[in-house]
C-alpha cells in the first residue's frame, strides 16, 4: 500500500509541475502577442532622482533622442528601432534588435533587448538590456530598468504607445 501511495504521489507531483510549466509558457505566448507590432516610445521618466542619465541609453544615443523613437517588435523575437529626430540634434539610427521574455519563477516578467549588428550578432554581449515589464496591454507598454545616475540608484521608465 505504501508503495502505491508513493507512486501515486510522484505522478501527481509530476502532473502539477507539467501543468504549471505549461501555464507559464501560455502566459509568455500571450505577452509575445501583445508586444508584437509597432510602438512609439512616448516618454522616458527617471525615478529616484531628478537628474537625467549622462550615459547613452542602450549604448546608442542620448536620453532625449529616444523620445519619439519608433519600435517594431516582430514575430520570432526580432525587431528594429529607429530614432526619429525632428530637430536634427540626434544621430539617425535604425538598429536591428532581438528580444525575448526571461522566464524565471518568482521574479517580475522581464524583457531582454539585444542590439544586433549587420550580421545579427549581439553588440552588447550575451546579457543585453533587461527591462522589467510594469504594464503590457493592447495599447500601452511600460518597461523599467535600474540605473546609477549621478551616483544614486535610480530607475528609467520607458512608456510606449502602440500604433
Amino acid at each position: 500500500m505504501k508503495r502505491g501511495f508513493k507512486n501515486y504521489s510522484i505522478i501527481i507531483c509530476s502532473m502539477v509541475i507539467l501543468l504549471s510549466s505549461c501555464s507559464t509558457s501560455k502566459e509568455m505566448r500571450q505577452m509575445n502577442r501583445k508586444v508584437n507590432g509597432n510602438w512609439v516610445l512616448q516618454t522616458i521618466i527617471t525615478e529616484g532622482t531628478e537628474a537625467r542619465p549622462k550615459d547613452k541609453i542602450f549604448n546608442e544615443a542620448d536620453f532625449s533622442c529616444f523620445i519619439g523613437s519608433e519600435w517594431k517588435f516582430k514575430r520570432k523575437s526580432k525587431g528594429i528601432y529607429t530614432i526619429v529626430d525632428k530637430q536634427k540634434n540626434c544621430p539617425a539610427i535604425s538598429r536591428m534588435i532581438s528580444w525575448s521574455f526571461a522566464e524565471t519563477n518568482g521574479t517580475p516578467e522581464t524583457i531582454v533587448l539585444k542590439r544586433l549588428d549587420d550580421k545579427n550578432n549581439s553588440m552588447d554581449g550575451d546579457a543585453g538590456f533587461s527591462l522589467v515589464v510594469i504594464q503590457l496591454d493592447d495599447k500601452l507598454m511600460k518597461l523599467k530598468a535600474t540605473a546609477m545616475i549621478d551616483g544614486h540608484s535610480a530607475a528609467i521608465v520607458y512608456n510606449f504607445v502602440k500604433q
